[in-house]
């Protein structure tokens, strides 16, 4: 019963989809000209997909980070955790509450750059890094995001019970508008050329408009 109210919700939020895809578009054109930023950025999502495709996959690190994930987000709504277990080809933890945000988190909220993007900013604050530092940050920044990108789209190739569990129609939304909200926050933040209220005002318009449009149709 539960997975169709979902499979319903998900289509109701197509359009929001959408939405936040044309939104992102033009967050990409506000940013085009910050070089400075992009030039290292994408170096860094370079050089992980280098070591993607012709290294082994740290398949460890990887579960070990979806497993705290799935912990860090069970603390954020007041759970506990009682055990995680990692391995290699696969892990598990043990929570005292779930809802679909904990489940699905580790497919949408990218764990490694949020801790790139925590220790620069101590280091900021304590050290004033700059230059060199600087462009270190984005170019483990770009990693970060493509190891989170890679190896989530390498994972969802196989059986994974989170996603059968909310229905695939309806985590396919989440993991969608996660992942998209990241980047609408993301990147004003790290180029500085639009502010984070006009991107998420744009992702608002832009689904003003989807939704207008399904209204013309006949």
């Amino acid at each position: 019963m539960w997975k169709w109210i979902k499979f319903i919700l998900a289509l109701l939020l197509l359009p929001v989809c959408a939405g936040a895809a044309r939104a992102l578009g033009l967050v990409l054109r506000a940013g085009s000209g910050a070089d400075t930023v992009w030039i290292p950025l994408l170096a860094g999502a370079a050089c992980w997909g280098i070591i993607f495709f012709l290294l082994p996959k740290p398949m460890w690190i990887y579960v070990f980070g979806h497993e705290l994930t799935h912990a860090l987000w069970t603390w954020l709504f007041g759970g506990q955790v009682k055990k995680i277990k990692v391995r290699s080809s696969g892990g598990h933890v043990v929570i005292s509450k779930t809802n679909f945000l904990i489940t699905l988190a580790p497919y949408f909220f990218p764990l490694y750059l949020v801790l790139v993007i925590a220790v620069f900013t101590v280091g900021n604050l304590i050290w004033n890094w700059h230059g060199y530092y600087l462009v270190g940050f984005y170019l483990l920044a770009g990693a970060a995001y493509a190891f989170h990108v890679t190896l989530t789209a390498h994972v969802l190739q196989t059986h994974q019970s989170d996603i059968t569990s909310q229905g695939y129609l309806f985590s396919a939304v989440v993991i969608f508008l996660g992942n998209i909200g990241v980047l609408l926050v993301g990147i004003p933040l790290l180029t500085a050329r639009v502010g984070v209220l006009n991107a998420l005002g744009w992702w608002a318009e832009s689904t003003g408009l989807v939704f207008h449009w399904l209204q013309r149709l006949p």
